[in-house]
């Protein structure tokens, strides 16, 4: 009876050691901690694919640890909500299509022409509706 307890006791031990230890990044980069989206970093993604390769369970375990935690990304990499490639002008007035064109063009940087293009004109309420209605149309038949 004791070398069962005495085994059981290792056995666990062995388990939460291993489940520490294998999530490289979690102890490599503490300071990533609650990151949420981002770039892989290689070197983390490397060291868990070796404890992956050698040990399965553990490797599998690192990962999940890793991307649960979020230091698998690397810092500064995350994409924020409202960067959704949408640049917002406030013009302050109803602007003619030439106007528009001209606004658009002076923003890209480069001759735009909206003669071509099928444009229609909207106004948001707020500008954090003009995402989720950009979405709304690209989606649409």
């Amino acid at each position: 009876m004791v070398n069962f307890k005495r085994n059981t006791l290792k056995a666990a031990v062995l388990i939460l050691t291993t489940l520490h230890l294998s999530a490289c990044g979690t102890i490599l980069y503490p300071e990533r901690k609650g990151q949420v989206s981002g770039k892989i970093d290689p070197g983390v993604a490397a060291l868990n694919g070796i404890g992956l390769l050698f040990f399965l369970v553990p490797g599998v375990i690192a990962f999940a640890v890793d991307f649960s935690n979020g230091t698998i990304y690397l810092p500064g990499t995350a994409a924020t909500g409202d960067d959704s490639g949408v640049r917002v002008v406030h013009t302050g007035k109803n602007l003619t299509p030439d106007q528009l064109q001209a606004l658009i063009s002076a923003e890209v940087g480069e001759p735009v022409d909206l003669t071509q293009a099928e444009v229609s004109a909207e106004k948001a309420p707020n500008q954090a509706s003009i995402g989720p209605r950009l979405s709304e149309l690209r989606t649409a038949p």
